[in-house]
């Protein structure tokens, strides 16, 4: 029993030094995609930004996510791609990506093209 104890610890041990820690309320997402046909007959695809607070900037405008749905709904949108400020949390992140999937608009996740990381102190 004892030899099995001394494993567990050392296994805890090496995820304990090997994890990497960042904030609580930052998710890093993998933004490496297959090559897929994005938009189609080349159609640009509208870019939603998402601010702190559940807020959503579209076309240089500020939107609740209500609003914003309503508003892409309206204009036959189904498809978006979605960027997100450093203050938007991951609550902010995930609310706006599931209302939008829900209401029959596709998100598609795109890093900020800004070369400044969003968590910064945090090693990469």
């Amino acid at each position: 029993m004892t030899p099995l104890i001394d494993v567990v610890f050392i296994l805890l041990v090496f995820f304990m030094l090997t994890t990497r820690l960042l904030p609580v309320n930052l998710m890093e997402v993998s933004t490496d995609v297959q090559s897929e046909s994005g938009a189609q007959q080349g159609e640009a695809v509208p870019e939603v930004r998402i601010l702190a607070g559940q807020n959503l900037e579209w076309n240089q405008r500020s939107y609740s996510l209500k609003e914003l749905v309503r508003e892409l709904s309206g204009a036959g949108i189904n498809r978006v791609n979605v960027t997100s400020s450093p203050e938007a949390t991951v609550h902010d992140f995930t609310l706006t990506l599931s209302t939008l999937g829900a209401n029959g608009i596709e998100p598609q996740w795109q890093r900020n093209q800004d070369k400044r990381s969003d968590y910064e102190g945090a090693e990469p």
